[in-house]
């Protein structure tokens, strides 16, 4: 078994259609283990080992889901990630690194990635977060089907576009569930802890600033393009969206 992965016993989903799965790697040996793996736990898998045949797979293939390692030769998973964003590819990714600062994770995730798994981890844990990944687009894509008006803004949530005053803001992929969650629980104080968890589907350690960061930028963004005050801190507490 290579470095970076644990064995861990799993079994396909049964008389579920299989999920494309796309798994990219530099090393031969991790990347074979994966997709073993992945094909045990009921997906179909695509693999590429560098960050341009990633992009190449992902157009040529549309996988449901991207497992990608950071450290890559040609493009790194980082680049990867930006590319897939720019190009308005939202695939679930689920980025893989022997990295474990912030900083790092935080890279990733800014970049557009949706979870991040710090090598060495266990197969269950890699599959539990990619069928996690796709409940949540699923259910984004069949949760509102409204408008949300908050002030002036308005957060379409199926169309994923958010206007100020009727002009659209130009968010990323994060910025805009970041916006969706709070729009949803519009006048509700969220904790950074449930932000985490909606947002980005899992724990940081506690100690982390990501959702600090986001709020950061999206607060500038809708204060930027016209808004009053709507992106509210309470201390202690969390944060809301709310028009006073």
């Amino acid at each position: 078994m290579p470095d970076g992965l644990r064995a861990s016993g799993s079994s396909p989903d049964a008389g579920h259609p299989s999920p494309r799965v796309l798994v990219v790697d530099d090393d031969a040996d991790v990347l074979a283990s994966l997709e073993r793996g992945l094909r045990l736990s009921g997906f179909e898998v695509n693999t590429a080992s560098d960050g341009a045949e990633a992009l190449r797979c992902a157009t040529e293939h549309r996988p449901d889901a991207i497992v990608l390692d950071i450290n890559m030769p040609v493009l790194d998973g980082v680049s990867v990630v930006t590319a897939l964003r720019a190009m308005d590819n939202d695939v679930p990714v689920c980025v893989l690194s022997a990295r474990t600062s912030v900083d790092d994770r935080v890279a990733g995730l800014e970049a557009g990635a949706d979870d991040y798994l710090t090598k060495p981890f266990v197969l269950a844990e890699l599959v539990a977060r990619v069928k996690a990944l796709l409940r949540r687009r699923g259910a984004v894509a069949t949760s509102s089907t409204e408008t949300i008006t908050v002030g002036p803004l308005e957060v379409e949530i199926p169309g994923r576009r958010a206007r100020i005053n009727g002009v659209e803001v130009d968010l990323t992929k994060r910025e805009f569930d970041l916006l969706a969650v709070l729009a949803e629980h519009k006048t509700a104080v969220l904790s950074r802890a449930q932000l985490l968890e909606l947002v980005w589907g899992y724990d940081f350690a506690a100690d982390t600033n990501v959702v600090d960061v986001f709020i950061g930028y999206l607060r500038r963004k809708l204060e930027t393009s016209g808004a009053p005050r709507l992106l509210h801190t309470v201390r202690g507490v969390g944060f809301v969206l709310r028009s006073q």
